[in-house]
């Protein structure tokens, strides 16, 4: 009988004001932070571009903190800060929800053709130290791969158990093609993408790289001299 009395206990109170979660979508059960951890700057090898940097301590402190906070929601990509994010990211991945994309900038890794979707989740699955990715999104819609070889593409990786999850995270992609590409693959048994139509967005750059900052964030930036996204030019944080 005792142990009932834990069974019918209320809900417990969030860690924090953000940890809330919600289902991802009807076709996606799992629950997730609707906020989710842009993991661009987790690495450190993109620093001599413009793109700021964070080293392994760093990187681990602020995953630490999103996680502390309630936070189990990483976006990522293949590519990211040259592979370091998702090496990094590795560490954390069982306690994480983590979506990546398949891109790079090598010939035979680059667009949504089916050697490179395979070639890059591979690719992957060996950075993130694990046999599947939650959610996959397409980076960009690549206008080579026709809509059938992305969708059958995307399906395969379902079926073989590498990919969870297909985003409608078409990144920058109009979205009669998005709705197009879904509907190919309801008419044919393919996986279709988990989150349409109204459903809910993924929005990037919500902080404009870091230019939207509190007084104390500003503060803090010039006592460390942090530079930032400097790839946007020299007065990228400058008021507007």
């Amino acid at each position: 009988m005792s142990n009932l009395k834990g069974f019918w206990a209320p809900v417990p109170k969030p860690s924090s004001r953000i940890a809330r979660y919600r289902v991802l979508s009807p076709n996606a059960g799992v629950h997730v932070l609707p906020l989710q951890l842009g993991a661009m700057s987790i690495g450190d090898k993109w620093e001599q571009f413009g793109m700021g940097s964070m080293d392994k301590t760093s990187s681990f402190k602020l995953l630490d903190a999103f996680y502390d906070a309630g936070g189990n929601f990483i976006d990522t990509a293949n590519n990211y800060q040259d592979q370091n994010s998702e090496e990094f990211i590795g560490d954390t991945r069982s306690i994480t929800i983590t979506a990546t994309t398949p891109c790079a900038w090598h010939l035979t890794y680059n667009g949504n053709n089916l050697k490179s979707m395979l070639l890059s989740v591979d690719d992957s699955l060996k950075k993130l130290r694990t046999s599947y990715i939650d959610i996959l999104y397409v980076y960009w819609w690549d206008w080579d791969a026709s809509v059938e070889e992305v969708m059958n593409g995307l399906h395969v990786l379902v079926q073989q158990g590498k990919v969870l999850h297909l985003m409608s995270g078409v990144s920058d992609t109009p979205a009669w093609m998005v709705a197009k590409a879904n509907q190919y693959a309801r008419d044919h048994g393919k996986s279709p993408f988990v989150i349409y139509q109204g459903l809910a967005l993924a929005p990037w750059n919500v902080l404009a790289g870091g230019k939207l900052l509190t007084d104390e964030e500003e503060q803090r930036r010039r006592e460390t001299g942090e530079k930032g996204r400097m790839l946007l030019g020299p007065d990228w944080d400058a008021p507007t």
